[in-house]
C-alpha cells in the first residue's frame, strides 16, 4: 500500500513469471524443467519407436493364424524367402513404407485389420480367407499401384537394371515397362502368394467395385496376359 493509502496493482502473472525467471532461482528452475522435458521427451520418442518397430517384424506379422496359416505358408519357399543371394524380403518389407509419413499411414489403417481379427472375425478360417481373398489381393494392389510400387523398388529400381543379364522375354517386358510408364504390380501378381481362384474371371469385377479410376494392375488383361497368366496358374 502506498503512503496516501492506495492499493498498488499486483503485476500480472507474465510480469511475475519474467521476474522470477529473472532471478537465479528462476533461471535453475527453468533449466531444471527444460531437462526433465528434453529428458522425457527422449524417453517417450524412444519407447515410441521401439513399439513401432517391434509390430514392424515378420514375428509380429505372423502371430496372428490368418496370416501365418494362409499367406505366410504360401511365401515360405518362394524366391523372396530363400534365393542365391540371400536377400530376403520379409512381410513389412512388401507391405509397409519405409517413409515415415507413409508408414503412419499404413499403421493406422492396420488397426482394422485388428478389429477384423478380434472382433468380425472375418478371415478367421481357411475358407473365409479364400472366398475374400480377391478383395484383400485386389486392395493391397491398388496401394501398391498408387505407390509405383514404392516397396518393390525399395530392392528392384529399373534405374539399376542390366537387361543384357535378363532373360530375353523378361528383358523386353522390363523395357516395355519402362517406356510406357508401368509399375511392378502391373505385371507381378501372385509371385509370394497363391493368385485368387477366379482371377482371371473376376479380375475386371473388382476392379469396377473397387474404384473405376484403373488404379489397378492392368484393368483389362489382353488375351495373351490371360494365355500366360492360365499357364501359370496350371503349374501351381
Amino acid at each position: 500500500m502506498s503512503e496516501k493509502g492506495i492499493s498498488t496493482p499486483r503485476p500480472g502473472f507474465f510480469r511475475r513469471l519474467w521476474r522470477f525467471l529473472a532471478t537465479p532461482s528462476g533461471v535453475f528452475s527453468l533449466g531444471l524443467l527444460l531437462f526433465v522435458g528434453f529428458g522425457s521427451g527422449i524417453v517417450f520418442w524412444g519407447g515410441f519407436h521401439w513399439a513401432l518397430e517391434m509390430t514392424n517384424r515378420e514375428e509380429f506379422c505372423i502371430s496372428c493364424h490368418e496370416m501365418k496359416d494362409n499367406v505366410y505358408a504360401e511365401y515360405e519357399g518362394t524366391v523372396h524367402q530363400n534365393n542365391a543371394s540371400g536377400v530376403r524380403a520379409t512381410c513389412p518389407d512388401c507391405h509397409v513404407p519405409k517413409a515415415w509419413g507413409p508408414k503412419m499411414v499404413r499403421k493406422i489403417k492396420a488397426t482394422k485389420e485388428l478389429y477384423g481379427h478380434f472382433i468380425t472375425k472375418s478371415i478367421d478360417t481357411p475358407e473365409k480367407f479364400e472366398d475374400m481373398r480377391l478383395k484383400l489381393a485386389a486392395n493391397e494392389w491398388k496401394r501398391m499401384k498408387k505407390t509405383d510400387s514404392k516397396e518393390c523398388r525399395n530392392c528392384h529400381a529399373f534405374e539399376f537394371m542390366d537387361f543384357t543379364y535378363q532373360e530375353n522375354r523378361a528383358a523386353a517386358n522390363h523395357q516395355t515397362a519402362l517406356d510406357e510408364g508401368k509399375t511392378c504390380i502391373d505385371c507381378h501378381q501372385g509371385i509370394a502368394h497363391n493368385l485368387p481362384a477366379g482371377y482371371l474371371e473376376k479380375y475386371e469385377e473388382v476392379v469396377a467395385e473397387m474404384d473405376g479410376q484403373n488404379l489397378l494392375p492392368q484393368s483389362k488383361p489382353n488375351e495373351s496376359a490371360k494365355r500366360e497368366m492360365q499357364t501359370y496358374l496350371d503349374s501351381q
